[in-house]
C-alpha cells in the first residue's frame, strides 16, 4: 500500500517555509496597521449563492471553480473561492455602514478553487486582501493600490510594473457592452468557444481569453476607455494622477478586466518579470454595486488580493528569521534530566525561549545539539562540582562561564540578553 500524499494542487508547508511565511504576514501586519486597516476573518465556506449574485455566474470561478457541496441540511454551500464577496456580507450582516465610512479592513487566509495546478497557483491557496468600503472618492483607489505597492516593496517582490484600466460604470458600460458584443459577432468563427459562450453571458469576459486567435481578434476590439461617461472619466483621470503623485507608474491596459464579475471603474494588477508568462502578482479593483447585489444598500467599495505563493516566488531571495532559543538545557546525569525539565519550564515562563534533549542523548550529543540550535545560551546542570540548587550558564557566542542559583537563572539570562541585543 503506497504511503499517503497531500492532495494534487495543495502543499505542506515545513517548518522552515512557516516561518518564512510568518515573516511575510508579520510584515504585512504592520504595513496594514500603519494604513489604518484591521484585520476581519470570515468563515472558510459560504453561502453558494452568495459567489453565484456577487463573483458572477459568467466567470470561470463560479462556472469551473468553485468547490461547491451540499451539507446534511441540503444546504448549498462552498468553499471560499475569492475574499470580497465574503466581507461585503459581513459588511451588511453586522451593519457595519453605521461605522465611521470607509470601512478598511485586511485578510490573510485560504483560497480554494479547483483550477490546474502550476507553480504558484494551487487549489488550496493563501491570500492577502484588503478592501475599503463606504467611499467613492479616488484617493480610497489610490490608497488601496499604494498599499499594494508598499507590500511589494517590504517583501521584496521584484520587476514589478502596474497595469490599470477602468471598466465605468451602470451609466456607460452597457452601451459600449452592446458596442463589443457587435464587434465580436462579427468575428464569431474566430473565436474559441469558451468566448462563444462568454459573448452571450457576459463579453467582456472575452478579454480574459489567452487563445491567441481570440486575442488577435481583440486586439482590434473597442476599448472601453474610449466610452467613459463624463463622471468615470473624470474619476479615472484623478485615480491616475494620485497614483503617479504616490511614486508609482500606471500602464493602460485596454484588457484589464480582471477575473470576477464585480468590478466597476477602476482595475490594476501588478506584474512581475520574474513569474514568466503567468506574471500577475495580484490586483483588484472598484466594485460599487457588489453590495447590493448580495441584498444591501448601495454602497461604493475597492480593494484588492495577492496570493501568498505568487508573492514568494516573486521575491529576492529572503533570509530565515532567526528562530534559535535563547537558551538549551544540558544534564550531566540521569538524576538531573527531571530538573532540567523544570529549569525549562521556568525560563520559558519568563518569557525566554529553551530547549532541552527530549531524545535521550549522551552529554556529548546534547552539547552538539545546543551549538546546531543557535542558542545564545547553554545551562549545564549535574555537574559533580556544581550544588544541589547550582546550575552553570555557558555564553556560546562570547564564551565564558558563571555559576548561579537556579533560581536566579531566568531574571539573569534575561538581563544579559538585554544587554546584549
Amino acid at each position: 500500500m503506497s504511503a499517503p500524499r497531500a492532495p494534487k494542487g495543495t502543499y505542506d508547508l515545513l517548518p522552515d517555509e512557516a516561518s518564512r511565511r510568518d515573516a511575510m504576514v508579520a510584515v504585512a501586519a504592520r504595513l496594514f496597521a500603519a494604513y489604518g486597516y484591521r484585520r476581519i476573518v470570515t468563515p472558510e465556506f459560504e453561502e453558494t449563492g452568495l459567489f453565484e449574485r456577487g463573483v458572477g455566474e459568467a466567470t470561470d470561478i463560479v462556472r469551473k471553480e468553485m468547490y461547491t457541496f451540499a451539507d446534511r441540511g441540503e444546504r448549498s454551500l462552498t468553499l471560499r473561492p475569492e475574499g470580497t464577496a465574503p466581507i461585503c456580507r459581513a459588511y451588511v450582516e453586522h451593519g457595519l455602514h453605521k461605522w465611521p465610512q470607509p470601512v478598511k479592513v485586511w485578510y490573510y487566509c485560504p483560497m480554494f478553487r479547483y483550477e490546474r495546478p502550476q507553480a504558484g497557483r494551487y487549489r488550496e491557496h493563501y491570500q492577502f486582501g484588503a478592501e475599503a468600503i463606504g467611499s467613492a472618492d479616488p484617493a480610497v483607489d489610490a490608497e488601496v493600490i499604494a498599499l499594494l505597492a508598499a507590500l511589494f516593496a517590504e517583501l521584496g517582490v521584484e520587476s514589478v510594473r502596474l497595469n490599470m484600466n477602468s471598466m465605468g460604470d451602470s451609466a456607460c458600460r452597457p452601451a459600449y457592452v452592446d458596442r463589443l458584443r457587435g464587434y465580436l459577432r462579427e468575428h464569431e468563427g474566430e473565436l474559441c468557444g469558451d468566448c462563444l459562450e462568454r459573448l452571450d453571458l457576459n463579453p467582456l469576459r472575452t478579454f480574459d481569453c489567452k487563445v491567441q486567435s481570440c486575442r488577435a481578434v481583440l486586439d482590434g476590439a473597442p476599448r472601453i476607455v474610449e466610452h467613459l461617461c463624463p463622471d468615470c472619466r473624470a474619476h479615472f483621470d484623478a485615480v491616475l494622477g494620485l497614483v503617479k503623485r504616490a511614486g508609482l507608474e500606471p500602464h493602460l491596459d485596454f484588457r484589464l478586466v480582471r477575473g470576477l464579475d464585480y468590478y466597476t471603474r477602476t482595475t490594476f494588477e501588478f506584474n512581475s518579470d520574474r513569474l514568466g508568462a503567468q506574471s500577475g502578482v495580484g490586483g483588484g479593483g472598484r466594485y460599487d454595486g457588489l453590495i447590493e447585489q448580495i441584498g444591501g444598500a448601495s454602497t461604493p467599495g475597492v480593494g484588492w488580493g495577492s496570493g501568498l505563493e505568487r508573492i514568494t516566488l516573486a521575491m529576492r531571495d529572503q533570509p530565515l528569521p532567526p528562530s534559535a532559543p535563547d537558551v538549551y538545557v544540558v544534564t550531566f546525569s540521569e538524576e538531573a534530566r527531571a530538573s532540567a525539565f523544570g529549569v525549562a519550564q521556568d525560563l520559558r515562563g519568563a518569557g525566554l525561549a529553551a530547549e532541552l534533549d527530549l531524545a535521550g542523548r549522551s552529554p556529548k550529543g546534547q552539547l552538539k545539539q545546543a551549538g546546531r540550535s543557535g542558542a545564545q545560551f547553554t545551562v549545564l546542570l549535574g555537574l559533580d562540582e556544581l550544588g544541589a540548587d547550582q546550575v552553570r550558564l555557558r555564553a556560546m557566542d562570547a564564551g565564558g562561564e558563571e555559576d548561579l542559583a537556579a533560581a536566579d537563572l531566568a531574571a539573569h539570562v534575561a538581563s544579559r540578553l538585554t544587554k546584549e541585543s
